[in-house]
């Protein structure tokens, strides 16, 4: 190979020409599905030249069946220690053996043998569920499709929720860019209007159904979003104001983009938008009721019911607290009904 070759397309030659041919060759018919996953920037596609610097494998994940993994994994294992070389096109060589049940339990800490509930959806660290369904699939027979189809886009329900949930995140936040400016601190309006940033590119990710990845892709990957190209400079603008009434300008022209959108789904009723000035201060709030809107159109009283007991704030947030999936089952009382509630 000559050039940068991204680390899909080097996964992929990697398994068609080395891999495959000795599973053929020593286990020949053996049901398996070959992929390329985990947190890299290659899985994402986000990669290039200097992603190459370190930890550069050709690099392919194989699943068996479980029968055949209690039967054969051994065996698999020992023709690919034996059969692979140990560089491909000038890159180290390294391979994977699991089953789906025990890499979708080891990655997300939930059994594929359960329904998967409104709770669960909500414990899920969303950037390893962008992980489990960007990756390429080379060759599917054991179901690693059906099972990334799976987890490919939240219920509707609970989608809803997240967007109510995102909603109440940027709008009690909102007056304080101007607050904390009039009082004479711009570091601390301008702390708190790249989280509105943050959190309003969040909305836009959950609006075109797609999962956020983790914080060194997150703006790669909101540049490709649909809306992107046209709130890039917005965001940009309030990130880099040097005042508060610039940089509240500059959200509230992304408010009201963001409400065009929302209202452009058509999943409520249209939300109208208006301008306050809280405690007729002089710091102007773009405000709609996209929260009260979407909380109607919740069907599932599941989701209504976490919604009543938890009815703000980035879950994200809450999960970061706790490991997961190692402690998952502590984030699930988060959303228990309790006689409190």
């Amino acid at each position: 190979m000559t050039g940068f070759v991204s680390g899909r397309e080097l996964s992929a030659r990697f398994y068609h020409e080395a891999v495959r041919p000795v599973l053929d060759a020593r286990l020949p018919g053996l049901p398996h599905s070959a992929t390329l996953l985990g947190r890299g920037s290659e899985v994402l596609g986000f990669d290039d030249e200097m992603s190459a610097d370190h930890d550069w494998d050709a690099r392919v994940l194989l699943f068996l069946r479980e029968e055949d993994h209690a039967r054969h994994g051994a065996a698999v294992e020992e023709a690919l220690r034996t059969g692979v070389p140990a560089r491909f096109a000038e890159h180290p060589t390294k391979y994977e053996i699991h089953t789906l049940d025990g890499y979708v339990l080891a990655q997300l800490g939930f059994d594929l043998g359960q329904e998967t509930e409104a709770h669960d959806w909500l414990t899920f660290p969303e950037d390893r569920l962008r992980m489990l369904t960007a990756g390429a699939v080379h060759h599917d027979d054991v179901g690693l499709r059906a099972v990334r189809d799976r987890f490919a886009c939240y219920p509707h329900d609970v989608w809803l929720y997240l967007l109510l949930a995102g909603w109440w995140r940027v709008h009690p936040e909102a007056n304080l860019v101007g607050r904390t400016g009039f009082a004479g601190d711009e570091l601390g309006s301008a702390l708190i209007g790249a989280q509105l940033v943050h959190d309003l590119m969040a909305l836009c990710f959950l609006m075109e159904r797609q999962y956020a990845p983790y914080s060194k892709w997150f703006g790669t990957a909101f540049s490709r979003l649909a809306c992107g190209a046209e709130l890039t400079p917005v965001l940009s603008r309030a990130l880099h104001a040097g005042t508060w009434l610039e940089r509240e300008e500059s959200l509230a022209v992304a408010y009201e983009k963001l409400a065009a959108m929302h209202n452009a789904l058509g999943v409520t009723e249209p939300v109208a938008t208006e301008v306050h000035q809280l405690w007729n201060r002089p710091f102007k709030v773009v405000w709609g009721d996209f929260p009260g809107a979407l909380r109607a159109q919740i069907g599932d009283p599941a989701v209504e019911r976490i919604a009543r007991r938890w009815p703000v704030g980035r879950i994200d947030q809450v999960r970061d607290l706790l490991p997961v999936p190692r402690r998952r089952h502590e984030l699930l009382r988060l959303y228990e009904e309790t006689d409190e509630a």
